[in-house]
């Protein structure tokens, strides 16, 4: 399966998997910004990318970044539709308590592309009986 990657701009750094068997290709800045505590930014990766068919991809916080510094990704996960070419970006919130410095060529996100599954959408009048129910947000307890 090929993932295409257009740099659009000289300095950008085409995604890729740090160790082998990971499941996320790094996504890098493009540009160097500061992130005020609560503040949320666009950050872009100076790239456009071509999915395979029947696939999206997914922008997913790196944990570092969560655990170190407070820093995640806001939307998690982005969603990245097979036909999008515009330029990726990343929505980044700093959660902490102190101003976070984005240094162009920082990691800055995991890209992971996976299968999309196309359903059939039938209203109906009335839905099977689960042993479940309608029990949800911690009906099965903390």
């Amino acid at each position: 399966m090929m993932l295409k990657v257009k740099k659009l701009r000289d300095s950008a750094i085409v995604p890729k998997y740090s160790h082998s068997g990971d499941a996320g290709l790094d996504l890098f800045a493009a540009e160097s910004t500061k992130l005020l505590p609560s503040e949320t930014k666009l950050i872009k990766t100076g790239i456009a990318i071509e999915l395979p068919p029947s696939t999206e991809a997914q922008v997913r916080p790196r944990s570092g970044l969560a655990l170190k510094h407070q820093v995640t990704v806001l939307n998690t996960p982005g969603t990245i539709d097979e036909g999008y070419r515009g330029e990726v970006g990343v929505i980044l919130i700093n959660l902490g308590k102190t101003p976070f410095e984005v240094a162009a060529g920082m990691k800055i996100a995991q890209l992971i592309v996976k299968p999309v599954i196309h359903v059939e959408v039938v209203e109906v009048e009335n839905l099977s009986e689960t042993t479940r129910g309608e029990g949800g947000f911690g009906s099965t307890g903390y």
